[in-house]
């Protein structure tokens, strides 16, 4: 694969790195051969992301000339994935002008290609009536076709992934709400695509013919209601039958306050989900076909793009901050910089203690946990949630370690699995017991300014279903003496540690 610029791999520029789909898009296109450039504002959002070192990082904005004229040099495809999609006043004005910017200087850099991933809007509807967000998309993708760059408009419904606002906004209504009187938009038919497919077309769109300047309506198999997909995903999840009541009453401002209540997603970016969804939007046509075929079960249907998507959130993988890079995934796993609301309702306890040892003699201590060393506090309590985890088919405590003193990525740690080590500094551990959600432990090792350190100690929860908000608050009156015990057993471990040390260096010559 080359270009006319040489003999190397066609360079793409990813422009919404940071984002849900740019920040999934970059590993497939690197796997599919092509070098990646990416812009972010703010480039240090990406240093952690698994794939950083593999990519060129440019700080810049789409609204500014000067950094895109830099990030679109030596550029053949250009990927323009950012939208303003909170509510607020002169969103429209700020997507009409990143657009017309980018347009004008990806012609200027003679880029060959530009992709642009838009939203699918209804046919019979004019767009003057359309909700402010579906007219901005479409009129960036006016504005990108009409740049003089050949253009790729891709034009999607509501995308199924985990870690997606709309997977997310449909996960927590059905798993909390058993019974909900619901907004009339339930109704309206929609087309669905997994994010896989979403990513396949995205790929596959970079090497079109020249002469190609259109957009293209990308959807799943199935045409669905809002109502048929929360009872599908009921069904995917193993949830009883939903009783859903359509009321008229409800328009999107109100509706966006009922998911903003219900589920994670924020008022400001469920408002322009709900007005999204009033309008049917169907596929009027499967023309990218002809340019990215589909292979064998492509597009997924809805039932497989659901069940990927939760096999993700039962794996551990869709918190936002605690997701570990050396996991191999797939496109649809959620990422470490997903918004803060992708996980869902959090629980924490946090623990803090002042140690009277050295940083080091408390890395020992944390790094030592767990397997013959017990996990310093109530080992009754330890024993009996094991023996428990057993009887219900899970690990257990029985796994112990890999190695007494040192512990890697990866490693088996009792009924936890290390998800990062930081060394001296943090240990992540992520729950492989079964629980009504899902459950992590970090443990921090900071230096005071003084020869001695800081410990703190944090345990989440991310609860699923109204039983794991129950599970929580039944254990809740026990963590003083199962996590409090262990912030001080540690510190006092480490301190009777340092102690003999500290003997020894004063007599020593």
């Amino acid at each position: 694969m080359t270009n006319d610029r040489g003999n190397q791999p066609p360079r793409c520029l990813v422009t919404g790195a940071t984002g849900y789909i740019g920040g999934r898009l970059v590993p497939e296109l690197l796997a599919a051969g092509y070098r990646v450039r990416c812009l972010a504002r703010t480039p240090e959002k990406l240093r952690d992301y698994p794939w950083a070192g593999e990519v060129e990082i440019v700080r810049g904005d789409v609204t500014d000339a000067r950094s895109l004229a830099s990030a679109m040099s030596g550029v053949d495809v250009a990927y323009y994935l950012v939208h303003a999609l909170t509510a607020g006043s002169g969103f429209e004005e700020t997507d009409r002008r990143a657009a017309t910017v980018f347009g004008e200087q990806a012609r200027a850099a003679r880029v060959g290609r530009i992709v642009y991933l838009g939203g699918l809007t209804p046919y019979d509807v004019p767009e003057q009536e359309l909700s402010p967000h579906l007219r901005s998309r479409a009129e960036v993708g006016r504005i990108l076709l009409a740049s003089g760059v050949p253009t790729t408009v891709l034009r999607a419904a509501v995308i199924i992934g985990s870690g997606s606002a709309s997977f997310e906004m449909l996960r927590y209504l059905t798993e909390r709400l058993p019974v909900m009187v619901t907004p009339s938009w339930v109704s309206t038919r929609i087309q669905p695509i997994a994010v896989r497919d979403v990513l396949r077309i995205l790929v596959g769109s970079a090497p079109m013919p020249h002469d190609v300047n259109r957009a293209f309506d990308i959807g799943g198999p199935d045409i669905v209601t809002y109502r048929d997909m929360m009872q599908r995903y009921a069904e995917v999840a193993g949830l009883p039958h939903r009783l859903i009541l359509p009321v008229p009453m409800l328009s999107p401002r109100l509706s966006s306050h009922w998911i903003g209540l219900v589920t994670p997603v924020p008022r400001s970016l469920a408002r322009p989900l709900a007005e999204s969804l009033r309008y049917e939007v169907v596929c009027r046509e499967h023309d990218i076909a002809a340019y990215v075929p589909d292979g064998p079960g492509q597009p997924f249907g809805l039932d497989k793009a659901l069940q990927l998507a939760l096999q993700r959130v039962r794996d551990a993988r869709v918190t936002t901050r605690w997701s570990s890079a050396s996991v191999p995934g797939v496109p649809s796993d959620p990422l470490s910089t997903d918004p803060d609301w992708a996980g869902g309702s959090l629980y924490t306890d946090v623990r803090r203690r002042d140690v009277d040892a050295s940083p080091e003699a408390l890395w020992r201590v944390v790094e030592g946990i767990g397997g013959e060393h017990g996990w310093y506090s109530f080992p009754l309590a330890w024993a009996v949630r094991g023996w428990l985890d057993r009887l219900v088919g899970g690990v257990g405590l029985r796994r112990g370690r890999r190695d007494t003193d040192r512990l890697r990525v990866g490693d088996s740690l009792d009924f936890w699995r290390v998800e990062e080590i930081e060394p001296g500094r943090l240990l992540r551990l992520r729950a492989e017991m079964r629980l009504p959600g899902l459950a992590w432990l970090e443990m921090y090792v900071e230096p005071d300014g003084r020869g001695r350190s800081r410990y703190r100690q944090r345990a989440l929860f991310h609860p699923r279903g109204l039983l794991g908000h129950a599970y929580w608050w039944s254990v809740w009156p026990f963590h003083s003496v199962v996590f409090g015990g262990m912030a001080r057993n540690i510190g006092r471990t480490a301190a009777g540690a340092a102690s003999p040390e500290r003997a020894s260096a004063a007599v020593s010559p």
